[in-house]
């Protein structure tokens, strides 16, 4: 959508978050909080042994939607919160992280003689909950923006502006950004691919079914009322025009699982055969306000750049203008007056994603300061010490080499890969490293100037002080004590460049992971999302880079091939999985997190089996431990959508709906044997087409 311009901006900064090299400085009144508020008990939070057992539908058979068997009376009778357009697991737990956010914050501000990160924090929040403030303003905070928009009387002005999206927050058809370079993980590297639209995905734009009409005629109507802010006239025949504008963009974008593929979107030069390879473009101009040297860069869709290229120079500058325009209110809309905000949220909250109401604003403030290239981390410190106890980090750490040794077994025991393939594979496997809970090296803040009363100045503050320390380790060796999420975040990722799997604290809490649960339930709950971290390191796409992070063919041929037939067997069955009427998952696009999931529960279920070390795992409530492991992975992935946000799932995440992810088990023996799923049933597989890779 439009804010992914911004979005990839910020990720790619994010990418060189930069680290203090000394101790983290210890604040008075952090140390003062230094105590975890959850009592520690025997007891686990969910049901007798970890499971949620009143959540089931026990009248739905397992074998005909398993989903719908472990949650289905948690589904039928949940009532989606007005402020919300999903909910599950992870929002559960988010919103437990956003009130002991809240409460950190509450205790900031009633503190006296503040360390400078707490004055940050305090003065960040004071300037987001200042609504009265913030309204008199009205778009005085980004009249800069407009000045330097309406002064453009040029394409090379044009290009100046859209160079400069990083720190406005207007949108911008040709996106730059410092990664990490794919060939030495240990550099880094420029990044130009293409963006620029408003709505979640080119299908918004081209498909031509009565869902999409409305949805564009309802973003047309939003455009025109933005424009209507600054006095534009004739503002809907130019949101006409706008919309026009980024469907040209859509067409020439690769779809999403064209640009998911690593092969086709590793396109590296030198900067000084940029402008020979995409002519017709200031790329001097373009980068000269960023700081960055770039030596050598990569592109990542060639073909659509050079579209872009020809859109900006043919496209009419008034038409760019008034898309600038809109951008650059729409995209900041969050840091501006009510009026504004509702008006987006009108179409960015209802109409596209089916939500009642706003959140509450002081939820929106802790999410605009929790991210990586935010307060994200200052405020992590304080929530590391005050919500989770080292010893959740420990049994974690237990958990990760318990899953890395039951990869390797099933790596040794493949029929489907060769010896040579094997020894590869298990070089990888090794060389994973393990970030659990939060940064052993905190990042620094020290420069960072944040005001109670300028709330876009701030966020722009943040922006010059994070792209000022990516400008200054461009060219030194890549930083591999960095996050890429704070520890307040419910979530994990694999990073392929550095071959590392990373746990965020506030995941590792129920149903995730608890520690007075079922050995089973941890299994098959947060040990299937190890095993689905270390399984990106061998997707379809993650399987490309190696032991050290550097993309390229470590398979023999036939091995590769192998693999790739499995890998469209799955592709195939989720593409199969039809949501909406006429919607159906991306199979291929989401492709590396369902090889995940189907590998991790195969690794979790194979780790599982090894800790009982040949003894049988009692019953409890009836329920035999292979059954509480498959119905823990359930929990996780309970959750109920608006059908907007289903929608836009479909079309623009790289994830399948929980519901189909919960459905995983179908392609392992195990789960078949534990609930009696027999043919007949809806989520029957023969035993040849249950999918089987890791």
């Amino acid at each position: 959508m439009k804010k992914s311009i911004l979005a990839v901006a910020i990720l790619s900064s994010f990418m060189l978050g930069a680290c203090d090299s000394t101790a983290p400085q210890k604040n008075k009144n952090i140390e003062q909080a230094k105590t975890v508020v959850e009592q520690i008990t025997s007891e686990p939070e969910l049901g007798s042994f970890g499971v949620d057992l009143s959540a089931r539908n026990l009248a739905i058979k397992p074998g005909d939607d398993f989903f719908m068997h472990a949650g289905g009376s948690w589904y039928d009778n949940f009532e989606m919160p007005s402020d919300k357009t999903r909910f599950g697991a992870f929002s559960a737990l988010a919103d437990r992280s956003e009130e002991r956010v809240k409460q950190i914050i509450d205790d900031i501000s009633k503190a006296e003689d503040l360390s400078s990160e707490e004055q940050l924090i305090a003065n960040f929040y004071n300037a987001y909950m200042d609504i009265d403030a913030i309204n008199a303003k009205g778009l005085q905070p980004i009249e800069p923006t407009l000045q330097k928009i309406n002064d453009i009387d040029s394409v090379i002005e044009l290009t100046a502006v859209f160079g400069n999206a990083w720190l406005t927050g207007v949108s911008s058809p040709i996106n730059a950004g410092l990664g990490f370079n794919r060939l030495d993980p240990n550099a880094y590297q420029m990044s130009i691919g293409t963006g620029g639209l408003g709505l979640p995905d080119r299908s918004y734009y081209l498909m031509d079914t009565e869902r999409f009409i409305t949805i564009r005629a309802a973003y047309k109507d939003n455009i025109a009322k933005v424009l209507s802010f600054i006095g534009t006239k004739d503002a809907s025949i130019k949101a006409e025009q706008i919309v026009a504008l980024e469907t040209k963009i859509a067409k020439a974008q690769w779809p999403r699982e064209k640009r998911r593929n690593r092969d086709l979107t590793l396109n590296q030069l030198k900067r000084a055969d940029l402008l020979k390879e995409y002519p017709g473009f200031d790329w001097d101009t373009y980068f000269a306000s960023t700081g960055y040297i770039i030596p050598q860069l990569n592109i990542t869709q060639p073909e659509p750049v050079k579209e872009m290229i020809e859109l900006v120079n043919n496209e009419p500058l008034s038409v760019w203008k008034d898309y600038l325009r809109y951008s650059v209110i729409s995209n900041n809309a969050g840091m501006l007056s009510e009026q504004v905000y509702l008006t987006n949220f009108e179409f960015y909250g209802s109409v596209l994603s089916g939500q009642k109401e706003p959140r509450p604003r002081w939820k929106r403030a802790i999410s605009q300061m929790s991210g990586t290239q935010s307060l994200g981390f200052a405020i992590g410190k304080v929530y590391v010490d005050k919500y989770f106890p080292e010893s959740s980090k420990e049994k974690m750490a237990t958990l990760v080499e318990n899953l890395r040794k039951a990869l390797g077994e099933r790596i040794e025991n493949l029929d489907w890969m060769g010896a040579e393939t094997k020894v590869n594979a298990k070089k990888k496997l090794m060389a994973f490293r393990p970030k659990i809970g939060y940064p052993d090296v905190w990042q620094s803040l020290e420069g960072v100037s944040i005001s109670a009363d300028d709330l876009l100045g701030n966020v722009q503050n943040l922006r010059r002080f994070f792209q000022a320390q990516s400008v200054e380790r461009e060219l030194q060796t890549t930083d591999r004590e960095r996050w890429g999420m704070a520890p307040q975040r419910v979530n994990a990722y694999y990073n392929s460049s550095f071959n590392e799997i990373v746990f965020p604290a506030a995941i590792l809490q129920a149903p995730f992971f608890d520690p007075n649960a079922d050995d089973a339930v941890n299994y098959g709950a947060i040990g299937a999302v190890i095993g689905h971290e270390m399984g990106h390191g061998f997707d379809d796409q993650g399987s490309k880079s190696d032991a050290d992070g550097v993309q390229r063919n470590w398979w023999t041929e036939q091995d590769r091939a192998a693999f790739e037939v499995k890998a469209d067997m799955l592709a195939a069955q989720y593409s199969e999985y039809e949501p909406i009427e006429g919607n159906f998952v991306n199979g291929r696009n989401s492709l590396g997190e369902n090889i995940g999931d189907v590998g991790g529960l195969a690794m979790a279920y194979h780790a599982y089996q090894l800790s009982l070390d040949g003894k049988s795992a009692p019953l409890i409530e009836g329920l035999t431990g292979d059954q509480r492991f498959f119905l823990a992975w359930a929990q996780v992935w309970r959750e109920k959508r608006t059908e907007q946000s289903m929608l836009n799932q479909l079309r623009a995440g790289t994830h399948a709906p929980g519901r189909y992810r919960a459905q995983a088990p179908r392609n392992h023996d195990a789960w078949y044997e534990a609930f009696d799923v027999q043919p007949g049933d809806a989520l029957y597989l023969a035993p040849e087409e249950r999918v089987r890779i890791w």
